[in-house]
């Protein structure tokens, strides 16, 4: 039983934000940004969608996040990510100075430690939450387009 306002409560959200995704057709990537306890702003992928290389579930959230809060910097807020933030990402959130990132899946390939993009020094990163379900989810949606080709 997830209880609530955790770690893992939170990031259940994002991972409904990127099961949302998944029924569009977008690469599965949810995101949900928080403030004493409440969600603020919440995305997914929508690069097909909009025909957007910058509309990643992060940009989205920070983007909306902003708008709630009426600034730009978000150092009293979490991020809960399905997937570890590529540089894009890593580097929109530096510049948010966004107070904790919370993520499940490592990104081996594109993340934004493999590619040695640095996150604000204040920021708090936490790994691996509710890894193996958002894991998951990205696997089928690889294996369901490499099935269809």
């Amino acid at each position: 039983m997830i209880e609530p306002f955790d770690h893992e409560y939170f990031m259940e959200k994002a991972l409904q934000e990127a099961q949302a995704a998944f029924e569009r057709d977008e690469i599965p990537v949810g995101a949900v940004i928080v403030v004493q306890n409440r969600i603020i702003a919440k995305g997914h992928n929508l690069t097909e969608t909009l025909t957007d290389v910058t509309a990643h579930a992060e940009m989205q959230a920070i983007t909306a996040a902003s708008s709630c809060i009426g600034g730009k910097y978000l150092k009293e807020c979490t991020l809960y990510v399905t997937l570890e933030p590529c540089q894009m990402c890593a580097g929109a959130l530096y510049w948010s100075q966004i107070g904790t990132i919370v993520f499940a899946a490592s990104d081996e390939q594109r993340g934004y430690q493999k590619m040695g993009t640095q996150l604000h020094p204040k920021t708090k990163v936490i790994s691996g939450v509710l890894e193996q379900p958002c894991s998951d989810l990205i696997k089928d949606f690889f294996a369901k387009k490499r099935s269809l080709n």
